[in-house]
């Protein structure tokens, strides 16, 4: 399943990173822990600090990720975007649809 991270960080970790913490090395290492692959890091500008593209296996290690990262205290905002299948959404939106009757 593949994810895109975005966030922002806390006031010490942007300290940690501005001392040469190696966070490339840091996120990699996160997303192998849990059988994932890290594909980019990319440090920008504006409401988030850092957009991660990766796999994981699937949305338990996903939500893995997101929980100890967001244990660790490190972050003050982090969103995980998860990739679907859309040809499988929209035929289970018209399934559902096909036996939602609307109120009224």
């Amino acid at each position: 399943m593949k994810v895109t991270i975005l966030a922002s960080y806390a006031p010490h970790a942007a300290k940690g990173l501005m001392q040469g913490s190696d966070r490339q090395a840091a996120v990699k290492a996160l997303f192998e822990s849990v059988g994932g692959k890290m594909t980019s890091v990319m440090f920008t500008r504006g409401i988030y600090d850092v957009v991660v593209n990766g796999e994981v296996p699937d949305q338990v290690a996903g939500m893995g990720i997101s929980l100890a990262v967001r244990a660790s205290g490190s972050l003050t905002e982090m969103v995980v975007l998860e990739e679907l299948d859309m040809k499988a959404v929209l035929a289970a939106a018209n399934k559902a649809a096909s036996a939602y009757k609307p109120a009224g």
